[in-house]
């Protein structure tokens, strides 16, 4: 398949520039591609398409104010986005400025605070920064919630909460594993009570799950590298649910991502690592039953790993439906339930879509 085979029109008014008041008030598309059907429904009906015995899991990462904005001594603007802490005070950023800068240019960040460029790995800079405290402390301090380039706004005091799930505890990641944003504690709760577990993994996303695809061959990408971790406690009860029967749900294309990867013959083990995996049609799934997903961009690794776990037509059908129906799309919209396709149909179907 082709990048062009994953392009849809979206009108600009259906991406979510702002969070809705209540978390669990966002609307979810169920996809159910065995038996050709998309049903409307809300995400507080969540509880009613689990059952005991299934395993929710989910990314427990949380989003660090990696955003920060200064400029050249020359006084040209730069904008600073913290891609990884390597140390106390260094770190692996994009950079943007009106002109490309070199190893050895420094950027002022404030009355006290600047960084320095010592190298490039790739697209991303080495920046060393000089500062009072720590980085980690200092872009707690100073720095921006990281929103997506689609939203086209500056971030608001409210954004350090909503775009941060309610269980997010390990900090690293520069972009919100959305699918996660629905859940409140009421939720949770709620499921909980029903006999549906929980699990938690930790996957850092990076900012390269916005970069589009530079080719149209899929065989010619090169995926970005986020780091992850499997605990003892996750890894059991994963074993478990599938000893018993249940299905493993996850929450999030990081979490597929993540269990994939880390899945072996033996099932798996407590592990931390790298991924780069790319998941794109064709590829046979060992470890999810059921996606939780946003809807995600045109022509990109997101998209393509959902047609994957679905069926192309299947979803690229539900996004056409999305939008007839106006769903909010992207970071800040509205969600898919997808029970994982039995067999790839090899071509177009007409899909039921029943009210819900």
């Amino acid at each position: 398949m082709q990048r062009s085979d994953f392009f849809y029109e979206l009108p600009e008014e259906l991406i979510a520039e702002q969070p809705l008041e209540t978390r669990s008030d966002s609307r979810l598309l169920c996809l159910d591609p065995v038996a050709a059907t998309a049903r409307d429904r809300m995400f507080r009906d969540l509880p009613g398409l689990l059952q005991a015995g299934d395993l929710l899991v989910f990314n427990d990462t949380r989003v660090i104010p990696a955003r920060l904005f200064g400029h050249k001594p020359t006084g040209g603007k730069v904008e600073v986005l913290v891609e990884r802490i390597t140390g106390t005070r260094s770190a692996l950023a994009q950079i943007r400025s009106n002109k490309p800068l070199r190893p050895g240019a420094e950027i002022i960040l404030g009355e006290h605070a600047s960084a320095r460029i010592t190298g490039r790995q790739a697209d991303l800079f080495q920046l060393d920064f000089s500062i009072n405290n720590d980085l980690a402390g200092y872009l707690e301090q100073a720095g921006h919630m990281p929103l997506p380039p689609y939203i086209k706004r500056a971030d608001a005091p409210g954004d350090r909460q909503r775009y941060q799930t309610v269980y997010a505890r390990v900090p690293g990641a520069v972009a919100a594993p959305t699918a996660g944003l629905h859940f409140d504690d009421k939720l949770i709760g709620e499921l909980e009570h029903q006999g549906v577990a929980s699990a938690f993994l930790t996957l850092h996303v990076g900012a390269g799950t916005f970069q589009p695809l530079r080719a149209e061959n899929l065989d010619e990408h090169v995926m970005h590298h986020e780091s992850f971790e499997i605990g003892a406690e996750a890894s059991r009860k994963i074993t478990e649910t599938r000893r018993h029967g249940g299905r493993i749900v996850a929450v999030g294309t990081t979490v597929v991502r993540t269990l994939e990867t880390a899945t072996g013959d033996q099932g798996i083990e407590p592990c931390r690592g790298e991924t780069d995996l790319f998941i794109r049609p064709g590829y046979q799934f060992r470890c999810v039953d059921a996606l939780l997903t946003n809807f995600h961009l045109p022509e990109s690794t997101l998209l393509m790993l959902v047609c994957a776990f679905a069926g192309h037509a299947a979803v690229m059908s539900a996004y056409q439906h999305a939008i007839k129906e106006r769903y909010r799309f992207y970071s800040y919209g509205d969600a898919m339930f997808i029970n994982h396709r039995q067999a790839e149909t090899g071509h177009a179907r007409d899909y039921e879509i029943q009210p819900g």
